[in-house]
């Protein structure tokens, strides 16, 4: 195991452009990861874990082909995408789209930035026995390290899928889904009275909600019933109540 003590190390540089820069990640087909549960999450979900950069002697027995590298509990920390990191510092190959054979429930999500709230609903996702998470628009990075962190490892297990609105209306058709989308609107309907069965959901943004371009694809539109002087829901939020009652409502 090589130990490395500089800053200007190319591997330390490397691992902290993945941290910054999606273009980088996606220039080298992995992204970093930290942490000793979510190394222990992404080899146990068969994950390809590339290299690992450890503060102390190495605390897992990893596969021959993962690159693995020791240094200062200090330069841990800088590597780290994290403030404080408690290390490891590791990367991750990025998988291949593939799209499920059974496709029967999906979550959209059109322009939703927060990178919190991305990886929660993938980890709200895969909780509840979602086939897919479709993204769509400007949602925030799949891959940056604050939406891997948010997911608490389902990023290893959940199928998602990066799509245009065509690539969507594609896959929705080729599938055979229903889409709905949710909306403050008058024409919506409870969700609790429509049937989710082969369906798809698109949750939008908090801020503006579901574009004119998406809802022109939807077969229908649907609202979470709230009381009227309620705020509208944060977008995880509202994407996990559909998956509940979507969950509540099928077997998965």
């Amino acid at each position: 195991m090589e130990t490395i003590t500089s800053r200007k190390n190319p591997y330390i540089v490397h691992l902290r452009g993945l941290g910054r820069d999606g273009a980088a990640r996606r220039a080298s087909g992995e992204y970093v990861c930290d942490g000793e549960k979510l190394l222990r999450e992404a080899l146990q979900s068969g994950a390809r874990v590339t290299s690992v950069l450890w503060s102390g002697a190495p605390e897992l027995e990893l596969p021959d082909s993962v690159a693995q590298y020791g240094a200062p509990q200090a330069l841990v920390e800088y590597a780290s995408p994290l403030v404080n990191s408690p290390g490891p510092v590791f990367t991750v190959r990025m998988p291949e789209t593939a799209i499920p054979k059974r496709l029967e429930h999906v979550i959209v999500l059109e322009n939703v930035q927060d990178p919190g709230n991305v990886g929660t609903v993938l980890r709200t996702a895969n909780a509840l026995g979602m086939d897919a998470v479709a993204l769509t628009g400007a949602c925030a990075d799949l891959y940056s390290p604050k939406t891997v962190r948010a997911t608490m490892g389902a990023i290893f297990r959940q199928p998602v899928l990066v799509c245009d609105l065509e690539q969507l209306r594609m896959l929705l058709q080729t599938h055979a889904l229903k889409l709905y989308g949710a909306a403050l609107t008058e024409s919506a309907q409870d969700l609790r009275t429509v049937s989710l069965d082969r369906a798809a959901v698109a949750i939008g943004s908090e801020g503006r909600g579901l574009s004119e371009e998406l809802l022109a694809l939807c077969d229908g539109q649907v609202i979470i019933p709230m009381r009227p002087e309620a705020e509208s829901l944060n977008a995880a939020v509202a994407a996990a109540v559909v998956m509940w009652e979507i969950a509540r409502t099928f077997e998965q």
